[in-house]
């Protein structure tokens, strides 16, 4: 019997998976290269690749395993959300905007979703659709709200009567 059994190539699978949560993604990578094979296994071998790849800011890198999983299962929305972020720095906006639509669409209640593509949009200069995600992703989930004084990606908003309301909770209309 091989050493390298199905059971045991899950086992790695969930180490890996372990350490990323510990946010020791050197620790994943180590075991996601340990194996030639693996890219070509599974879709969790290649999310994991590039969620430990994303997390290192190896963003180029990442988006080969990324977009292997999302050709395995397109649906998956943590896929689109690690895409997105990988996209967005790596200056392919508009493939981070689609990536992260795609995922809206799978689930539309979703306020991480709404609030990255709030960034994005943001970003991309559409300031329409940035404060109607924006809105979204509050109403979703309003203690978000304390993540935007900090988030640069919203500097082309400032100023804005609508966002500045969205800011400092008063509820105007989109």
């Amino acid at each position: 019997m091989s050493t390298t059994t199905p059971v045991r190539i899950l086992r790695q699978l969930d180490e890996a998976e372990g350490y990323l949560m510990l946010e020791m993604p050197r620790n994943a990578l180590r075991i996601l290269e340990s194996r030639p094979e693996w890219p070509l296994m599974t879709f969790e071998a290649n999310f994991l690749k590039g969620e430990a790849l994303r997390q290192l800011n190896r963003h180029r890198e990442a988006l080969a395993c990324l977009e292997e999983a999302a050709a395995l299962r397109p649906d998956d929305v943590a896929v689109a959300l690690a895409q997105g972020w990988c996209y967005k720095r790596t200056n392919r906006l508009a493939q981070a905007v689609d990536a992260l639509e795609r995922a809206a669409r799978q689930e539309p209640e979703n306020a991480l979703i709404h609030y990255n593509l709030a960034c994005y949009w943001s970003v991309a200069g559409n300031a329409p659709k940035a404060l109607e995600e924006l809105a979204a992703a509050l109403r979703l989930k309003p203690e978000m709200r304390r993540l935007i004084p900090d988030e640069g990606d919203f500097d082309f908003l400032r100023g804005d009567a609508v966002f500045e309301g969205l800011v400092n909770d008063a509820t105007p209309s989109i």
